[in-house]
């Protein structure tokens, strides 16, 4: 999806190597015919929920998501699934999954940028081949909390041990750059487009 505030290219490049084809749209009768959604992000989550709202593409992934879509959202993409971001006041996100997204403990330096350990607190089959504690590529100053614990299937530690992998049902999402986390990036990507078509990772 391509709401102005994705590392597209990068994104694009990464399931490129893995030899599928991603289409980039902001058309949002598009999405609503997708068999799966990547939602990227850089950035601040205000603005980027003002583009959503301008585009209409806050609605669509709402309704698609209600008919069982798969989607990953990654980094900012992660945030705004929630209800709310503390950036810039409290914004109301997209209330897909009750949350909030938090600015990192002041104490630590932030933005939170470089390589950083995964945690696998469950299982799940999003790390299917990815060994627990393998590291990927983190830029960010906030972070999401989800009100439901049990959707916090990997977890990274800076200052505090914050939810770097969300799953719940037909929603995947990332703290971390997949595109930029090398071989393990690659295949966590190529994990979720084989979920999403309903196979097994392999």
């Amino acid at each position: 999806m391509d709401y102005g505030a994705g590392n597209l290219r990068s994104v694009i490049n990464a399931l490129r190597t893995l030899g599928h084809k991603p289409e980039v749209s902001s058309n949002p009768r598009q999405i609503a015919l997708a068999t799966a959604v990547i939602l990227p992000g850089v950035g601040a989550g205000g603005a980027a929920m003002e583009e959503l709202q301008k585009l209409k593409l806050a609605d669509a992934l709402r309704q698609r998501v209600s008919q069982k879509m798969p989607l990953l959202g990654v980094c900012l993409g992660l945030q705004l699934l929630m209800s709310a971001t503390e950036e810039g006041g409290m914004v109301p996100c997209l209330g897909i999954v009750p949350g909030l997204a938090k600015k990192l403990p002041e104490e630590s330096k932030i933005p939170h940028m470089g390589w950083n350990q995964v945690k696998q607190v469950k299982p799940h089959p999003i790390f299917e081949g990815i060994p627990d504690n393998s590291n990927f590529y983190f830029v960010h100053s906030y972070y999401a909390e989800p009100e439901d614990s049990s959707a916090v299937v990997g977890t990274t530690d800076y200052g505090i041990s914050f939810c770097s992998v969300m799953a719940s049902g037909n929603l995947i999402a990332t703290q971390f750059h997949p595109e930029k986390s090398g071989a393990m990036g690659l295949k966590f990507y190529d994990n979720f487009i084989r979920l999403a078509l309903g196979g097994p990772p392999c």
